[in-house]
């Protein structure tokens, strides 16, 4: 097995690190106080094909493979995880449902506008009554000839006040239960659909994160994606590929954490020597790289199985539980290290800490990622 970055990806990994070092890093702590979206942030990483890194040359993406998506998300992450998450909703949410189950006239509308940078997208899944249980959807598409009547509120939905495009989900027939849920596309300035209520957050604070809120809004049947009632099947595949950016994300803010204390640890003197050459330090130190490297290669071999695979739900699932784990590990040991320094905003590890800890929530949490892979055990 190789596990030997190609030609291409070392290419796209060093562009992408030039890129964040310069254009995102030093912006990164204004954002998070200030919690403005990053309207050139994301500009800036469209114009380099980030927005849809995995989507064919065809239909507006940068035509690469699923590795060199995580190594995107993880670079960019590592200099601002804020940004990281816009660009894994985009990719991973949004462009890879349109080009698995859209037609080709809703990827010519949607997929290339998306996946080129030109808009940008959100998904519509989790409700108030809806988030582990994402089965138990309230919001309602109603069939009225070539129309669907749409009436519901999304919440904690991230790019949802930004969004030029959102993919949501919707119950067409409640008596099928998870079955009777299908999947649609709507465009910002529809009547009746607004962003809602936004969020003030612990971290990726300059992340948009609102509700949707469906009143009575009409939109083309054209606007489906898939058949009706394929909408559940839908969201769990997409999901599994959210899992695998939101999995790099946290290997990015690991990594930043830990070269923080790394370098913290060198030029910190106590007792008359730098704290690096205490035991207890490396050890704390040898423990982040361990994790960190595991939680890299978990990632990958997700990424590897969501471009071989039909289904990478356990691969996916392992990577984001693990990689979760270890950020929040690594951003609490990295404050540790920093001691009273890291507890104060002068120094971005307690920033990566409140960062790292939405990666053990959003896009199912730990809890839902051990039952994925127990039941895969258990069958």
């Amino acid at each position: 097995m190789d596990f030997k970055l190609t030609e291409e990806q070392e290419v796209l990994r060093k562009m992408v690190k030039d890129f964040a070092e310069k254009e995102l890093k030093p912006n990164a702590a204004r954002i998070d106080k200030s919690h403005e979206f990053p309207v050139d942030n994301v500009k800036k990483a469209a114009e380099l094909g980030l927005m849809g890194v995995a989507v064919p040359e065809q239909w507006g993406g940068a035509g690469m493979d699923y590795v060199s998506y995580a190594i995107a998300i993880e670079e960019v992450s590592r200099a601002c995880a804020t940004t990281g998450v816009i660009l894994s909703v985009n990719n991973s949410l949004v462009c890879d449902p349109l080009k698995t189950f859209g037609n080709d006239m809703q990827k010519e509308k949607f997929l290339i506008p998306l996946a080129s940078g030109r808009k940008i997208g959100c998904f519509g899944l989790t409700e108030p009554n809806a988030g582990t249980d994402a089965a138990n959807q309230s919001t309602t598409a109603v069939r009225k000839g070539d129309e669907y009547i749409i009436n519901g509120t999304k919440n904690f939905i991230t790019n949802g006040s930004v969004a030029d495009t959102a993919i949501f989900f919707a119950i067409t027939d409640r008596s099928k239960g998870s079955k009777g849920i299908s999947c649609f596309a709507i465009e910002k300035g529809t009547p009746g659909f607004r962003a809602g209520k936004e969020e003030d957050k612990l971290g990726i604070c300059a992340s948009a994160c609102s509700e949707l809120v469906f009143e009575n809004v009409r939109i083309p049947a054209a606007n489906r994606i898939g058949a009706e009632g394929e909408g559940f099947k839908i969201a769990m595949y997409t999901l599994d590929g959210g899992r695998i950016g939101i999995a790099a994300q946290a290997v990015g803010i690991a990594r930043a954490a830990e070269e923080e204390a790394v370098a913290y640890s060198k030029q910190r003197v106590q007792f008359g020597q730098p704290i690096s050459s205490f035991q207890g330090i490396q050890w704390m130190l040898a423990e982040m790289h361990l994790k960190l490297e595991a939680a890299r290669l978990l990632t990958f071999n997700a990424a590897w199985a969501r471009q071989h695979k039909d289904r990478c739900s356990v691969e996916s699932a392992m990577a984001k539980l693990f990689a979760a784990e270890a950020a929040t590990k690594i951003t609490h040991d990295a404050i540790q290290i920093h001691g009273g320094y890291g507890y104060v905003k002068e120094y971005p590890v307690e920033r990566f800490y409140r960062d790292a800890r939405i990666t053990e929530i959003y896009e199912g949490t730990n809890e839902v990622q051990k039952m994925v892979i127990a039941s895969s055990l258990l069958k």
